[in-house]
């Protein structure tokens, strides 16, 4: 028997990294599956986001588990995607009972220079995303009257702040309050809601030539090289969390080990919070003025 027989999840952004790590995680634990993710280049975005064929594999991944998966095209940031991808996840695996928020961006851009443009869309997709998804899933969940549980992804940077990334850590910090207000208005139903705060994970949104060079200061580094800054910056000895231990994390919070915990925020960190106050200044300003609006060296 999995933690989970009996239940359905339904994941953002899960074509790819965290989502698609906890699509597989929850499934193999019993879950139903419900993925859905925007699959396409957003405009401000630099770094390289999912495609089609990355959410067509997510699905035949779940699939190999032997449980039930619904992939879906869908836009947090689009109330009537999202009403579309909980109608058709009702109509074919029945219920909702694990809704988790996990959709998000990251681009990078010095707040005196920051393009409404940029600011706007990190809010819409990584804050009010959030929001938007759990109320499309939410009705659903409440008439059902079995409960449930709400895991949103936060960030270290939910918990203290990073340079150049005031709109990121403006919507992780908010999505903290998020899940903290729905523990409130939500535990008469015996719905939870907690986030997760990871440090960098090693995925393509962190693994990548724009955080390499954010943090190296040179355009052409590569991932060893990068990794021994990122490795700097954590109390254990590893430049990355892995994606595993997002979903390790994820399934105890969706499961009935922690049915009592409700308005939380779980940081998986390498110690990076206890290590100090945010302690990647001194490696975001190693990048010079060939990036044009980050901090010089």
């Amino acid at each position: 028997m999995g933690k989970l027989d009996g239940k359905v999840a339904l994941i953002s952004g899960g074509a790819r990294g965290q989502g698609r790590s906890h699509a597989l995680t929850l499934a193999r634990e019993g879950a139903d599956i419900a993925v859905f993710d925007v699959c396409e280049q957003l405009p401000t975005v630099e770094i390289e986001m999912s495609r089609p064929e990355d959410l067509a594999e997510t699905e035949r991944l779940v699939a190999a588990t032997g449980r039930r998966v619904v992939a879906m095209r869908g836009d947090v940031r689009d109330s009537a995607s999202l009403a579309a991808v909980v109608e058709r996840t009702l109509a074919e695996l029945g219920q909702i009972d694990i809704v988790v928020a996990n959709a998000g961006i990251d681009t990078i851009a010095p707040t005196a220079t920051m393009a409404d443009e940029v600011w706007e869309q990190m809010i819409a997709v990584n804050l009010t995303g959030v929001y938007k998804t759990v109320r499309a899933a939410l009705p659903a969940m409440i008439e059902r009257g079995a409960g449930g549980a709400i895991v949103a992804t936060s960030s270290c940077a939910g918990l203290t702040p990073y340079p150049n990334h005031i709109h990121y850590v403006t919507s992780k910090f908010g999505v903290i309050g998020i899940v903290k207000a729905l523990a409130l208005e939500l535990a008469h139903h015996r719905i939870r809601a907690n986030a997760i705060a990871p440090a960098a994970v090693d995925t393509p949104m962190a693994v990548n030539p724009v955080l390499f060079e954010l943090f190296t200061g040179d355009r052409d580094a590569g991932k060893e090289a990068a990794g021994e800054v990122f490795r700097t910056l954590n109390l254990i000895d590893e430049p990355w969390v892995e994606a595993q231990d997002i979903s390790n994390a994820l399934l105890w919070l969706v499961s009935d080990e922690s049915r009592y915990v409700t308005g939380h925020v779980l940081p998986v960190d390498l110690g990076m919070l206890v290590k100090g106050s945010f302690n990647a200044a001194d490696a975001a300003a190693r990048v010079g003025e060939n990036r044009a609006g980050l901090i010089s060296a």
